[in-house]
């Protein structure tokens, strides 16, 4: 009975974005003292440790340089929009880095435009510019709580994480068509954690050992999400599960009020409606776009 239910996609992905949500609070709970660029090299560390073990117990095969090249290129972009996001965290209330994180899904459209040269709608576009304008409002006020030193930089680094992690999906859709999740994964942990070695090794001051368990936690977290998704995302529809993703508002919210002492106002709440209508309506356009053009039946055609 426990099996089952614990096999369930929807739980599945509920828990990983549970557990994204826990990264983001230990990342703002530890990130002032440890430094953010420190606590991001021993996040990926750990995570390359995991995701190392992974690659070699089930024997994949070294990729072509060409691949590698494109994973390094990938990677770096992602460390960089980790750095910025972890960065944020630590000026800006939880639920509202959360929340203006969630801009990353309305630019992914245009990303795909630039790179992939697929097509943008009229309507795409005005639900972009709602998104937007819903991430405006929410920020347009600071939530109780919210004691940052440097908000508008906050806002400003979280906005870039988002465009770097737009541009790292659209890079991973198109690389995922032809490897398998577990290489990915490998070159996603190992390639910041290179990156970031020195920081590893008192570039930014030395390391307290007392944060070490944190960090280790911090990499099993990271790879826990992306393997649960994996499986959830295996077993059911992603129109169906794509919603599930805002679960993180209210889990942001309450481990914000309980650990943080953060009570989003109003306008974070406004804001929130206006950036997940806009989200939903531009992934299930792109949903139902993409079966237009197979010229079948919505219902006929798997996800």
């Amino acid at each position: 009975m426990i099996a089952r239910l614990l096999s369930a996609p929807l739980l599945l992905a509920v828990l990983a974005v549970a557990m994204g949500s826990g990264i983001d609070a230990l990342v703002k709970g530890t990130a002032p003292g440890a430094g953010v660029l420190v606590l991001v090299a021993w996040r990926f560390l750990f995570g390359a440790m995991i995701a190392g073990t992974v690659f070699v117990v089930q024997r994949r095969a070294w990729p072509p340089g060409e691949a590698v090249r494109f994973h390094v290129m990938r990677s770096v972009m992602q460390v960089a929009s980790a750095i910025l996001l972890f960065y944020a965290l630590t000026q800006l209330a939880l639920a509202e880095t959360v929340l203006i994180g969630f801009t990353a899904a309305l630019m992914v459209p245009f990303v795909a435009w630039i790179i992939l040269g697929e097509a943008v709608s009229l309507r795409a576009f005005g639900l972009t510019l709602l998104g937007f304008a819903g991430a405006a409002f929410a920020v347009s006020a600071a939530p109780e709580g919210a004691v940052g030193a440097h908000r508008m930089l906050g806002i400003a680094a979280v906005l870039a994480s988002a465009m770097l992690y737009a541009v790292v999906l659209v890079l991973l859709r198109l690389r995922a068509l032809k490897e398998d999740a577990t290489t990915i994964a490998f070159f996603t942990n190992g390639v910041p954690a290179l990156c970031l070695s020195p920081f590893l090794f008192g570039l930014a001051g030395p390391v307290n050992p007392s944060d070490l368990p944190v960090f280790m936690l911090l990499g099993a977290l990271g790879y826990g999400v992306w393997y649960l998704m994996t499986l959830a995302y295996a077993r059911a529809r992603a129109q169906l599960l794509a919603p599930l993703e805002y679960t993180a508002l209210i889990w942001a919210a309450l481990i914000g009020f309980v650990f943080f002492d953060e009570v989003p106002g109003w306008r974070v709440a406004v804001g929130a409606v206006l950036i997940v209508a806009a989200c939903l309506g531009v992934a299930f356009e792109n949903h139902f776009a993409t079966r237009r053009e197979t010229g079948q039946p919505v219902s006929d055609l798997p996800d």
